[in-house]
């Protein structure tokens, strides 16, 4: 069925006014010590209400889950208390919100960890860098991924418990729903790629092995809070950080297959938004559709004109958009008007005060106007 940017959308147990999503966006705005969401971020995301859902920046479940400086948690009653207030400003705007869940994996430092060895399927170095504050200096920057220990088997069900926890968190924090991370060389992606998966076990080696972690936790998750508030990111053509494999998309569409299976309500697909990223095939889109019943997402440097046509072809059901939400609050509103956009400030992506975080202003505002 084909539909618009403007169109509503039936998202599980939630009704949305429009199909335009805020994409997940790591912006490291916490408070210290402890991680803990604050008025800032509430005032962030209350300015940007007006998507038809706002999907969180990551948030690891646990501390072992941490990989970047001053992201947020969900698993202290301080970030639940946090978190609160993010909730109660959003729906004070009329939208609504899901938290998104994050276990980072190898994609870690050792500042995170006790023994200063981040957890994985296996110990396989990703060859990538996270965004870690100095202590000393207070300043922010990127830094190598140490080599990572691979999980004992026996530990892998209290990282399931963990997912399950923080969605039972999310919820009393008063998010209308929860999404797994799933993509982006992350956790659950590493356990479902050869490449960073070579575990013997019963969660490594065939195709339904390396799915298994995916859908325990989509179980534990789904079976904690519905289904029908349940929605996982997942990236089959992203690459990066030592994850290519020449089996993801069969893995994937296995994946999804169980998906629909346990009733989630959305796939979110994490394509690629750089300018030489492979292009996701129609037929793949196809596919996915044929597997899994559910709402499908879609999120990679979407304009206006490219949402609006994979709604029309019907191969989606609603856009997300990251950056462009960054520096421009009301984007649907802009969409729905053509307004110019906004360009952001990359110097302030990453930690920081409200500047290039709560000041940009909507459409025809100037900052200082209220």
């Amino acid at each position: 069925m084909r539909h618009s940017l403007f169109d509503p959308l039936r998202l599980g147990a939630n009704d949305l006014p429009n199909r335009i999503a805020m994409a997940p966006m790591t912006r490291c705005r916490t408070t210290q010590p402890g991680d803990v969401p604050n008025a800032l971020m509430a005032r962030y995301y209350g300015q940007r209400a007006s998507a038809g859902l706002i999907i969180t920046e990551a948030t690891q479940i646990s501390p072992q889950g941490q990989g970047y400086s001053f992201t947020p948690g969900i698993y202290s009653p301080e970030q639940v208390a946090g978190w609160r207030g993010v909730t109660d400003a959003v729906h004070a705007e009329g939208g609504k919100i899901f938290l998104q869940l994050w276990h980072v994996g190898r994609m870690s430092h050792e500042t995170f960890h006790h023994d200063g060895k981040p957890v994985a399927p296996s110990a396989l170095s990703p060859d990538a860098q996270v965004w870690v504050v100095d202590p000393v200096s207070g300043e922010g920057g990127m830094v190598d991924c140490p080599l990572p220990r691979a999980l004992a088997l026996a530990e892998i069900p209290g990282v399931v418990e963990d997912f399950r926890k923080a969605a039972a968190n999310a919820v009393a924090a008063g998010f209308d729903g929860v999404e797994i991370h799933g993509a982006n060389g992350y956790l659950i992606d590493q356990f479902l790629r050869r490449s960073s998966n070579h575990r013997e076990d019963a969660y490594g080696g065939t195709q339904e092995n390396r799915i298994r972690f995916l859908v325990e936790v989509a179980e534990a998750v789904a079976g904690e809070i519905g289904a029908e508030k349940t929605g996982i990111r997942l990236s089959p053509y992203i690459t990066q950080r030592n994850m290519a494999d020449e089996e993801i998309i069969e893995t994937i569409l296995l994946a999804a297959a169980e998906l629909d299976r346990i009733g989630l309500a959305y796939i979110h697909l994490s394509e690629a938004d750089w300018e030489d990223a492979p292009v996701i095939p129609e037929a793949f889109r196809h596919q996915l559709r044929a597997v899994y019943q559910g709402v499908i997402i879609v999120a990679g440097k979407y304009t206006r004109e490219r949402g609006a046509k994979i709604l029309e072809q019907g191969l989606a059901d609603m856009v997300a958009y990251g950056r462009p939400f960054i520096a421009n609050p009301d984007l649907p509103r802009r969409f729905r008007e053509e307004l110019a956009l906004t360009d952001f400030d990359p110097a302030t992506l990453f930690g920081g005060t409200a500047k290039g975080y709560a000041d940009y202003q909507p459409a025809g505002q100037k900052a200082g106007d209220q």
